[in-house]
């Protein structure tokens, strides 16, 4: 009788703790291996792993192949590879059906796809555990293309023309909701046993609302309201319009402060060391530098795109959607490399296109190139962050960190929204929804991933717990609640216009 012999991975052995050493069990470890693979086994272990039956009297590493997915007989592998490709085509699958399939129920696209990771990562399938602060690398950079790719949509979309009245409920977000957010968020992580600089942090990464889990309280498409004889300012709704331009602005906005609590995680809380650098080129150099890379690579892009000499070159005659990526990259890359802040160029230079020729029916294929993108990528982050959630990424979390979450999603973006928007532009029942639905996501994970891949934070565990709690929160929360409530505000508004 023949021992058993199994071929195990490193990652999947040590992942389920088994000793390797086993008596009657010959074994061979391959590092770059990710499954376990049965090379051959002995006539009493080979019926009960081919027909799929109990693994009860197999050897320890035997069980250990059974456990990784190897019921498919001798010589059978079970790739995490191939278990991916199957996953990406049934997420992509779902991304495209789930959209029209939800579109008037209470419920929305991220809470089922982050249900979705929860469960398939609480199953042995073999996945590698999604732990983000054990991946920053990856985890900062992922969410960096989800969030520039979503900006450039959210830039596409907005039919207003950029002016102080017409985006006068954005400016007033941006300069009180926000400033006001921080600073009582920060008093809150503290007041939760974090140190300053990590409180800041955490204050910075929670501030900005998100550009990508927002679908549902955001504008339409360009151009939607366009059959409309109404300005834009009138024809477009200045919930969805505030909330879009909001989240468009202040992912970048918030950069400065994240830097700031940098700054003190390096060099200590008195600002002397730190306070003139960060106001002359964190604040004043990069956010000038953001807002004219953008500009100027928007301009150029829109004259190339429209208004070429040559015929051939007038790109939005061959209606290529996959252009929206070049726009995104040049302007996200180069202002980076001039130090600007590059979320806010990828805005600014989408605008600029816009502007170019605004109701051309090239920004429809741009934006939904951009659309479809940022869909594929945010199933992917949302399944993750299921998949961290039942992976242990709350386990930190103490009573103190989940009051200071939930009192900044029902308390103070509430209020500082409702003081941002006092005696402004909008109806009380309009303020009332613009201030609730601060929805955050992807933005905060990156703004984390970011700060504590560059600079070491006392208790970043407990950060990244609050923050995928929020998220968690808000994702459930918003994502049940926007439907019927978006739904009330149009009927409102066809009471009005009656």
């Amino acid at each position: 009788m023949r021992s058993p012999v199994v071929v195990l991975g490193h990652e999947a052995a040590t992942q389920l703790g088994i000793n390797l050493v086993d008596a009657g069990t010959r074994v061979w470890l391959e590092p770059h291996r990710r499954s376990a693979h049965v090379i051959s086994a002995d006539a009493q272990a080979a019926p009960a792993v081919h027909s799929g039956q109990s693994d009860r009297g197999l050897s320890p590493v035997m069980r250990v192949a059974w456990s990784l997915g190897v019921q498919n007989g001798l010589g059978g592998e079970v790739e995490t590879n191939d278990l991916v490709f199957a996953l990406v085509g049934a997420g992509a699958l779902l991304a495209g059906l789930l959209p029209r399939l939800l579109e008037r129920r209470p419920l929305s696209m991220p809470i089922v796809f982050l249900g979705l990771g929860m469960i398939l990562f609480a199953l042995p399938t073999g996945l590698p555990e999604p732990d983000p602060q054990a991946h920053l690398p990856f985890v900062e950079h992922l969410t960096e293309v989800c969030v520039v790719i979503a900006l450039m949509g959210a830039g596409l979309k907005i039919d207003r023309p950029l002016g102080w009245r017409r985006w006068s409920s954005t400016w007033r977000l941006l300069a009180v909701a926000m400033p006001l957010t921080i600073a009582a968020m920060t008093l809150l992580g503290w007041w939760a046993g974090l140190a300053p600089a990590a409180a800041l942090l955490l204050a910075a990464a929670l501030a900005p609302t998100d550009p990508v889990l927002a679908a549902d309280v955001q504008v339409g498409e360009p151009n939607e309201d366009s059959a409309t004889d109404a300005a834009p300012e009138e024809a477009e709704d200045e919930v969805r319009f505030a909330l879009t331009s909001e989240a468009g602005l202040n992912d970048g906005l918030a950069f400065p402060f994240v830097y700031a609590a940098m700054a003190m995680a390096v060099a200590g809380t008195a600002p002397g060391g730190w306070i003139a650098h960060w106001l002359t080129v964190d604040v004043l150099y990069k956010v000038v530098a953001g807002v004219a890379g953008g500009l100027i690579i928007g301009r150029l892009l829109g004259r190339l795109f429209f208004r070429a000499r040559s015929q051939t070159l007038r790109l939005a005659k061959h209606s290529e959607g996959f252009l929206v990526i070049a726009a995104t990259a040049l302007a996200y890359g180069i202002t980076e490399l001039i130090g600007g802040y590059g979320f806010l160029a990828v805005f600014v230079c989408a605008r600029a296109i816009r502007a170019a020729e605004r109701s051309h029916e090239y920004h429809q294929v741009l934006h939904d190139f951009a659309e479809q993108t940022e869909r594929l990528l945010t199933v992917a982050l949302l399944c993750l962050l299921g998949g961290a959630v039942v992976g242990g990424l709350l386990t930190p979390l103490t009573w103190t960190g989940a009051l200071v979450g939930l009192a900044l999603l029902f308390v103070v973006r509430p209020v500082s929204g409702w003081l941002a928007l006092y005696r402004g532009p909008v109806l009380r029942g309009q303020r009332a929804v613009i201030a609730f639905y601060g929805i955050r996501g992807v933005g905060s994970v990156y703004y984390l991933a970011y700060a504590t891949n560059h600079a070491g934070f006392p208790r970043a565990d407990l950060i990244w717990a609050i923050t995928g709690f929020v998220i968690v929160v808000s994702v459930v929360v918003h994502g049940i609640t926007a439907t019927p409530v978006m739904r009330l505000l149009d009927r409102a508004a066809d009471n009005r216009a009656a």
